[in-house]
């Protein structure tokens, strides 16, 4: 019995090691990371090789979709809303899904993204881009299945797929001129009333310039006028109180506690009530 237990335990260790082996994979995966202006474009895929094989209208017919690579489906991701062929797509994952040809390929861009190669059942509503683009011969052969970004700008670039003696190019857009502009816009056009405010409130907190605190509440309570803040405003009685504007304090308090109990912010409420009554105005 114990040498059956004995070589039961040697036959199932061989086997766990055996296991755990780990062999080069065929079609190896690739990860590319590539800014294109202030876009975060991400491109994952698998490479396989020719193999002396013949590609396109041999191992990958003319006319049917292709995975475009190996194993999962490529993904491409953007970090960013982007353009292809005039039209703007989302920020997000996309499957890179393409229909080889002798003379033109389609190129498109699939919203499942999580497909092991050509999805199960094919739905064009998931088809968020298609362009045609021109087959370009190579004078030499790519051995190994390549997709890099090209003919980078500020605003463009190409994603270039090679494989044999084929290239293929899809170019597409980022909107960098417009989060370039909003930025210097928001720049002009000064801080902000939640940048006054958490400056008011550094100052007030750490014992500093409690007239430039003043100053800060003040402009960013002007500036949410529209919409009061009563946490805003709860400040700005503080800050008042502390620099001896016990008329601007307690206006300020009032403030805070009429939209505090719009809000039902108990809270707040309670703590208005108490600088109220601390100020006499209660």
């Amino acid at each position: 019995m114990k040498k059956i237990i004995l070589s039961l335990f040697v036959a199932t260790f061989a086997f766990s090691a055996t296991a755990q082996i780990k062999t080069p994979a065929p079609s190896p995966a690739q990860k590319i990371e590539q800014t294109v202006g202030l876009t975060q474009v991400t491109l994952e895929y698998s490479r396989p090789s020719m193999r002396g094989r013949k590609i396109f209208g041999g191992l990958e017919d003319f006319g049917k979709v292709w995975r475009t690579g190996a194993n999962a489906n490529t993904k491409l991701t953007f970090s960013t809303d982007f353009m292809i062929d005039g039209k703007t797509i989302k920020a997000g994952t996309y499957a890179l899904y393409t229909i080889p040809g002798e003379k033109t390929w389609d190129i498109m861009l699939y919203s499942d993204a999580t497909n092991w190669g050509n999805p199960a059942k094919w739905d064009e509503t998931k088809v968020v881009a298609k362009v045609t683009v021109d087959s370009v011969s190579l004078p030499m052969d790519v051995e190994t299945f390549t997709i890099t970004f090209d003919n980078l700008t500020n605003t463009s670039a190409h994603l270039a797929i090679m494989w044999e003696n084929t290239m293929v190019s899809l170019p597409f857009e980022v909107p960098t001129d417009a989060m370039v502009s909003k930025q210097i816009e928001s720049l002009m056009a000064g801080p902000s009333a939640q940048d006054m405010y958490a400056s008011a409130v550094y100052y007030l907190e750490a014992g500093k310039d409690i007239k430039q605190a003043q100053t800060w509440i003040d402009k960013a309570i002007e500036l949410t006028s529209d919409a009061p803040k009563y946490w805003m405003l709860r400040q700005q009685s503080l800050i008042h109180a502390k620099a001896g504007n016990k008329k601007g304090a307690i206006a300020a308090a009032k403030a805070s506690l009429k939209y505090a109990e719009i809000a039902k912010n108990a809270g707040y409420v309670k703590m208005n009530k108490a600088s109220l009554k601390e100020w006499g105005a209660m």
